[in-house]
């Protein structure tokens, strides 16, 4: 029996140092599987939060794109404007008016034919102040300024004679008008 105690305590002891470097080797190989999970799920996340990133900027690099585009479009209206004295004589009425012509243009394509005031000058008053709140083109709000978030339309006064400052009567009932071009 001390023979046989012998001749299996190697054998015994291989199949054990065997059964052991197995179980060592897969709890090596498990500790690599969840590193290497660990990294995918972190790159996945990245992944992720990257494509998200990514369609957030796209989205709003196009709504900048389409309001920048329709600013420019908007940009290129103007209004050119031009106003002059007129004076009429007759046997007992010496009347002056102011004539205010203005149209619309897309680039230097005229959209409109003139649009012409005429305006009865008294001594007094602003002309400059009349010619603008009598603009059928210029924006406008009740108060008479400018409305916040309308762009300002460009315009270029052509003065045929200089006009002095005078309190100006308008000379037909005011017509309601549009507010803005746009909007």
């Amino acid at each position: 029996m001390d023979a046989m105690l012998w001749l299996f305590l190697p054998l015994f002891v291989a199949a054990g140092s065997a059964l052991m470097a197995y179980f060592i080797m897969q709890a090596k190989l498990e500790v690599a599987i969840s590193k290497e999970r660990e990294t995918m799920a972190e790159a996945r996340a990245m992944l992720a939060t990257h494509a998200r990133t990514l369609e957030e900027t796209i989205k709003s690099t196009e709504e900048r794109t389409k309001r920048q585009a329709l600013d420019d479009f908007l940009a290129e209206f103007r209004v050119e404007e031009r106003h002059y004295t007129r004076e009429s004589k007759s046997l007992f009425l010496n009347r002056k008016s102011m004539v205010l012509q203005e149209r619309l243009f897309f680039r230097n394509i005229p959209l409109s034919n003139w649009v012409e005031h005429e305006m009865v000058v008294e001594d007094g008053g602003d002309i400059q102040k009349l010619a603008k709140a009598c603009s059928v083109f210029a924006g406008r709000s009740v108060t008479g300024d400018t409305p916040a978030g309308l762009p300002q339309l460009g315009s270029v006064n052509n003065a045929a004679t200089p006009v002095s400052s005078a309190k100006l009567l308008s000379m037909d009932s005011p017509q309601p008008r549009r507010k803005g071009i746009a909007g």
